[in-house]
This record gives C-alpha cells, structure tokens and sequence, in this order.
C-alpha cells in the first residue's frame, strides 16, 4: 500500500498539483480502504472533504498504486 508522501508526489509529478493529506484520506474512506475514525476528526463529518475537481487525480493515483480497481 503506497504512504500518503508516495500518493501527494505521484499527484504533483502527473497534474502539478499539490493534494492535502486530509483530501487522500477522505478518498480512502470512500473506497473503504481504512476502517478507522481518524484521531483529529470530531464531529459527524470531515473538515477538509476532498473537492470534487480533485478526487479523478487522488483515485488516479489510488489506481496507480493497485489500491482500487
């Protein structure tokens, strides 16, 4: 499984553009690949979900990696 440094730098190199940690998280949970409540989140729903323009090249990068089909 790729770390999220690994996701973020595959990201930059393929589309120049820098993803927060928090926008791979919250598409990892989408796709059911961490069971976790994440420490930092406190209410009912994400702080920072990841924007709708930006999830193609997250779950790009999520396929690169042989994480989701």
């Amino acid at each position: 499984m790729a770390t999220y440094k690994q996701i973020a730098e595959w990201v930059k190199e393929k589309y120049g553009y820098t993803v927060k940690p928090c926008w791979i998280s919250d598409r990892k949970i989408f796709h059911g690949l961490t069971t976790g409540r994440p420490h930092m989140l406190k209410g009912p729903s994400r702080k920072y979900p990841c924007p709708p323009g930006k999830r193609d090249m997250i779950d790009g990068a999520l396929r690169h990696f042989g994480m989701i089909k």
